[in-house]
This record gives C-alpha cells, structure tokens and sequence, in this order.
C-alpha cells in the first residue's frame, strides 16, 4: 500500500469547522510536504480550484500548478499528483508546464490527476466555457489525446471538435517514460469508459472495501475490454486514529455537526448538480469532502490497520487521506498506521 494525502489547498476539509489550524499558505504547504516524506508517505494530492468549495468563496485556497513546481522543488522523493480540468488549461500548454515540472523533480514524481470541471459558478466567474456533464468528457478524452501525443512524440498534429494542434514540437520531454502517471476519477459511464480507455490510474471517493472491490472488479474488465493492462486504484478516505472508542465518537461528533449556514454549503449544492453519482450522499457526507468517512479508517490503530488491510485485499494501492489539522494528524497516523504496516 501506498500513503498520499490531500494538499490543504483549501485549509481543510471540514465543512462545519472554520479554523481547522491549516492555513492555505506557502508556508504551511511547504513544512507539509518535506515532513510528509520524512515520516512515510509516498504522494499529495494537488486539488485545483479557484475559488474555495469548503470554506466559501470569499475564503482563499492556493493555485494548485504554482504550489505543485514549488513543492517539487523542496521535496525529493515525495510525489506530487496534480489536479488538472481540461475547461481551464490548454493541453499543450499544459503538456509543456507538466513536462518541465517532471524535470525539477528528477522524474517520477510528477503526475496528472485529470478532473471534468463541476462548478459552473466558478467558471463563469473566472471567464470560462462551462459544458454539460458527458461534453466535459467529450472535451476530456480529446485533451488527452493531444497531452498523451505531444508528450511522446515531435511533429505532433490533431483535430478536433475541441482543439487543433497542428505540427506541434515539445522539448525537453518528460523525464519520466512512457510518461507521467494519469489519474482520474468518476462515477458516471461516460467518465468510467473514458478512465480505463485512457488513464493509467483510477481514483475512488470513499466507500467500505467491499464497494471498493465492485468497482475495482468492473473497472478491470473495461480495461480487458480495451486490451489494456492492469491499473492502479486509489480511494480517498478521512482519518481519525485515537486509543478509545469514546474519543473516537467525541471526534466523528466535533466534525459532522452539521451546519447548513456554513460557507461552503451553497458550493456542495453546486456540486451534487454538476456530477452524476452511483449513490446519494447525506449532511455527513457533506460534512468531510469526497465521502471521506465511508471509507471507515476511524478507530484505534489496530482497527484502522484491519481496515488498510481490507482495502489491499480489494485491490487498492493506493489510499489518499485527509485528516484535521493535517500536520498534527499525519504525525499520529504515520506512527501508528504506516509504519507498523511496512
């Protein structure tokens, strides 16, 4: 099993709760991840948004590209999965910036977590074409093209509905070969198609491991649809590691004390419309971001530690963990969780 974790781009994951200790700055960003890969995890998840979905609109979060070439270069072993909407970034372009990030970073390190665009305030916000669900994938699967194109080959030509890229010429290439790392994520027929026809790694919202093992079962028989090898699957999920049962409830208690008035709540409506679902979400699933709880990685340490070792048996290799305040909580899960699982 791999360990990554989400950037606190936002600061924090937690809807109900406005000052989580995690500021949205360099600073705290920075400490993060040169201790994350001191203590034991692998990867951090570098959310992309321009406006804050947790804390409010009005509430600041980091440009997650700039944040992401920073972080390489103060960290050496830690990889940086960066969030990328096909609306907001032009694929050569982005190709170019990805593939010079690859090369501070001594390759390997950098990867693609490609995300179709949900928020259609944002976007409008920040003058960009906002589409309906399966023309955001429409638009995905040609930008994938191109970036997947331009990264391996010189000389380069596509078109499209979308983009037109005509005799395209990227150097340097990626350190990295065949090329970095795709992840995606996505619940709908459209997005699951897209991911195992084009993607090299699949990414779950949190769910017990049973429901994990189901999805991971129909992703890998698309892929032997396509005639493509095997993925890596990755699920999101929020921890909470205490001694006790009652401190466990004292803190699952602290966290989902729903409030509708919340700044962020307005932004989750927003999200529940702009993406199709397999299951229906609750106030508690609002409370921490992607599901995170289903994922079930609260409890004592051998608890949490049984639970790793059911997502293994499910298939997973690779858990991406939000926790609050995150520096603090890392720490603890890293003494607790990862190093007596290795």
């Amino acid at each position: 099993m791999r360990y990554g974790y989400w950037m606190p781009v936002f600061g924090g994951w937690l809807r109900n709760v406005d000052d989580e200790h995690m500021a949205p700055t360099w600073e705290y960003s920075k400490r993060l991840a040169i201790r994350s890969e001191q203590i034991g995890f692998d990867l951090s998840l570098v959310a992309e948004l321009n406006l804050n979905d947790i804390k409010g609109e009005e509430a600041p979060s980091l440009d997650a590209w700039s944040t992401a070439a920073a972080l390489t270069a103060v960290t050496s072993k830690l990889e940086l999965m960066v969030a990328v909407r096909p609306t907001f970034h032009n694929p050569a372009l982005l190709a170019k910036q990805a593939a010079n990030i690859d090369h501070i970073g001594g390759g390997g390190r950098l990867s693609l977590n490609v995300v179709s665009s949900w928020w259609k305030d944002e976007a409008t916000k920040y003058g960009v074409h906002f589409e309906q669900h399966d023309d955001r994938y429409a638009r995905t699967a040609e930008w994938l093209s191109v970036v997947d194109g331009v990264w391996k080959q010189d000389h380069f030509s596509f078109e499209g509905k979308f983009y037109k890229v005509a005799d395209n010429v990227l150097q340097p290439k990626p350190v990295t070969r065949p090329r970095p790392v795709i992840y995606a994520g996505g619940e709908s027929e459209a997005a699951k198609n897209l991911i195992a026809k084009t993607c090299d790694a699949y990414v779950m919202h949190g769910d017990p491991p049973e429901r994990i093992a189901q999805k991971i079962a129909d992703m890998r028989k698309r892929r032997e649809g396509f005639g493509l090898g095997p993925m890596i699957y990755g699920v999101a999920g929020y921890s909470i590691v205490r001694n006790s049962e009652s401190e466990t409830k004292a803190e699952l208690a602290r966290i989902t004390d729903v409030k509708q008035s919340a700044a962020g709540y307005n932004n989750y409506q927003q999200w529940l419309a702009g993406t199709q679902l397999e299951q229906q979400v609750s106030l508690e699933d609002y409370s921490v971001s992607n599901r995170g709880l289903r994922a079930g990685l609260v409890g004592t340490p051998q608890q949490v530690l049984d639970r790793v070792k059911q997502f293994e048996a499910a298939g997973v290799n690779l858990l991406l963990l939000q926790c609050s305040p995150q520096l603090e909580e890392m720490e603890r899960f890293a003494e607790q969780v990862i190093r007596p699982s290795r």
